[in-house]
């Protein structure tokens, strides 16, 4: 997505390129350098691409706002081939559009992010990823608030 001269034209490169919110998109939700280097077609099914909009609407986008800089996508929404390509957990919510890992740019960085989501966001899960590597979050219509650090 390219903005152009100030103008408020957006110009749209992807699959699925739509701007869901402020920040995020479907595109970014579901690109994956293991499925290009793989040849898997990672392509949601239309009640996916709904619980992503959800996704981005209700948790990423609200999060983003109150972050202030630029979060970055891990993994978004994964196929099942991919998910399995890999090592995800056969029940994972990233195969169901509901979960996204993030990076904010450090260790430091996906702590406070971490914190951040604990303490004012619903979600399901929140997950620190090895140490806060990465941040796992995912949002579902009955969010348990459950929080695991996993090594």
């Amino acid at each position: 997505m390219v903005l152009l001269g100030g103008l408020g034209f957006l110009v749209f490169s992807g699959l699925f390129d739509i701007v869901m919110g402020k920040y995020f998109t479907i595109d970014e939700l579901c690109r994956s350098n293991t499925a290009d280097k793989m040849g898997i077609r990672n392509v949601p099914s239309a009640d996916i691409k709904e619980k992503l909009e959800v996704l981005i609407n209700e948790l990423l986008d609200p999060v983003r706002e109150a972050w202030g800089k630029p979060i970055k996508v891990n993994s978004g929404y994964r196929c099942p081939k991919l998910n399995k390509a890999v090592g995800g957990v056969a029940n994972s919510q990233h195969m169901k559009g509901e979960a996204a890992d993030l990076n904010a740019g450090s260790k430091w960085e996906n702590k406070a992010l971490f914190e951040l989501i604990r303490k004012n966001y619903e979600f399901d899960q929140l997950i620190d990823e090895s140490g806060f590597a990465w941040v796992h979050v995912s949002y579902v219509k009955k969010n348990r608030k459950q929080v695991l650090h996993l090594k």
